[in-house]
């Protein structure tokens, strides 16, 4: 089972950037998603740097993917996908149909991100023909599903599983961040930046509830998959995708790893935890509500 780094959801500064893979490049994740998924003004780090720092990482010995923005709003967007899209150094993970239809139409094998629908064999196998080579696990999605579709899985097609991170909920043509401000969008002054984790949403009743990511809403509580690292690795998947943070990224790629490789999973979750803002969940997971912190009940 490998472990993967997927693209950073945040707004941070271009050097934060830089620093974080760097050390990336050091860590025992074997694969590594590098780009902008969650809006195009996004633009500290360009095109070109991502490309460089692939290079960097693929020197390192990295499986480098480019991920592909998940909401497109404007030409100016379609047209970055498809200079993406046709980039011949590295494979594409596709966020949206737009881009599987590109990277299908050239010809091309892709991954899909956890934001493609794929909830059942059907869809696996059309995607397949059409040049699927590794897709995500939708997180709203358990373990029971993914049994089935493992069950039906077309043989040269790898799967793997969001396994560390604040769940991506949903993504809207606003920007809910901006406005959280009273600023508009396009005068959004890159509030974003403020947040290196998104921004704490919490309810009338004072509970932590949601994050605001700009465009995108995640889960205030953070997804933990170490719990079903048994059940994940009966079912044969392939790949451990884990979400970075502003804070630990690289010492939870070394609490996975250890897990893997079959330290005691007791102090390994204990620490995990510790270092999780807000707390663990896993319910998705385990046929229950999303924010809860269940147990495996897949025999």
């Amino acid at each position: 089972m490998k472990l993967s780094i997927g693209p950073i959801q945040y707004f941070w500064d271009r050097q934060r950037v830089l620093d974080f893979y760097e050390r990336v490049a050091e860590s025992a994740a074997e694969i590594v998603y590098l780009g902008e998924v969650i809006c195009s003004k996004r633009r500290l780090v360009s095109p070109e740097d991502w490309l460089v720092i692939g290079n960097d990482l693929k020197q390192s010995g990295k499986e480098v993917i480019l991920s592909s923005l998940t909401l497109l709003e404007a030409a100016s967007e379609l047209g970055a996908l498809k200079k993406l899209c046709r980039n011949e150094g590295f494979m594409v993970e596709a966020n949206d149909v737009a881009a599987i239809q590109l990277l299908s139409a050239a010809g091309k094998d892709f991954v899909t991100g956890p934001s493609v629908n794929i909830y059942n064999d059907h869809t696996l196998r059309l995607l397949a023909r059409k040049g699927l080579k590794r897709w995500v696990l939708p997180v709203e999605l358990g373990l029971e599903t993914l049994k089935d579709l493992q069950a039906h899985r077309p043989a040269g097609v790898e799967t793997e599983v969001f396994a560390l991170g604040r769940l991506p909920l949903s993504y809207s043509a606003r920007c809910y961040t901006a406005r959280s401000h009273n600023l508009p969008k396009d005068d959004c002054q890159f509030k974003c930046l403020d947040y290196p984790d998104g921004r704490l949403l919490k309810t009338q009743e004072d509970q932590d509830f949601l994050v605001l990511n700009g465009i995108q809403t995640q889960s205030a509580l953070t997804h933990q998959a170490l719990d079903q690292l048994s059940e994940l690795n009966a079912l044969e998947v392939d790949v451990l995708r884990i979400s970075p943070q502003s804070r630990h990224a690289l010492r939870t790629i070394e609490i996975f790893d250890a897990a893997r490789n079959g330290a005691d999973l007791g102090p390994l979750r204990e620490e995990l935890v510790s270092l999780l803002p807000l707390g663990a969940c896993n319910g998705y997971l385990v046929n229950q509500a999303g924010m809860d912190d269940g147990d495996s009940k897949v025999a």
